[in-house]
């Protein structure tokens, strides 16, 4: 099943997990320090919440999420064969999540991954020198 994934900066983690937690009638799926994300049935949905409270922007990026790594590829060669840019990034951690992905833009710059997760992870990703994570940003 693919989903359209939905990540938001929130400034109060807690806050955001009580609201929505109530408006989709469901706990999170995964919920770390500054992160939790829901699998949510109905409407198809992966919702991340990133604790964030110096973001300008209410969202951080939108993503499809598919069920392998060959349904990436097949979004990359179509994506490239209509003449969008892509940045691929295989067994890359991010999110807590060990993934497969893909990034391309909108017209205004929004940022848009198709991604699938191969497996859970302990970390939410790389932090370089600016303190900004890879994944995400």
């Amino acid at each position: 099943m693919s989903r359209i994934q939905l990540a938001l900066n929130v400034s109060n983690l807690d806050s955001a997990v009580d609201f929505y937690s109530k408006l989709f009638g469901t706990e999170p799926a995964k919920r770390h320090p500054g992160y939790a994300n829901f699998a949510i049935a109905e409407p198809p949905l992966k919702l991340v919440l990133m604790e964030n409270p110096g973001a300008t922007e209410k969202l951080n990026h939108l993503g499809i999420e598919v069920e392998s790594s060959e349904m990436v590829a097949l979004a990359s060669d179509r994506l490239q064969q209509n003449d969008l840019a892509i940045k691929p990034e295989t067994q890359t951690t991010c999110c807590y999540a060990l993934q497969d992905k893909i990034w391309t833009k909108d017209p205004d710059g929004a940022d848009w991954e198709v991604y699938t997760v191969l497996a859970d992870s302990n970390t939410f990703g790389e932090f370089p020198q600016t303190a900004e994570p890879v994944c995400c940003a």
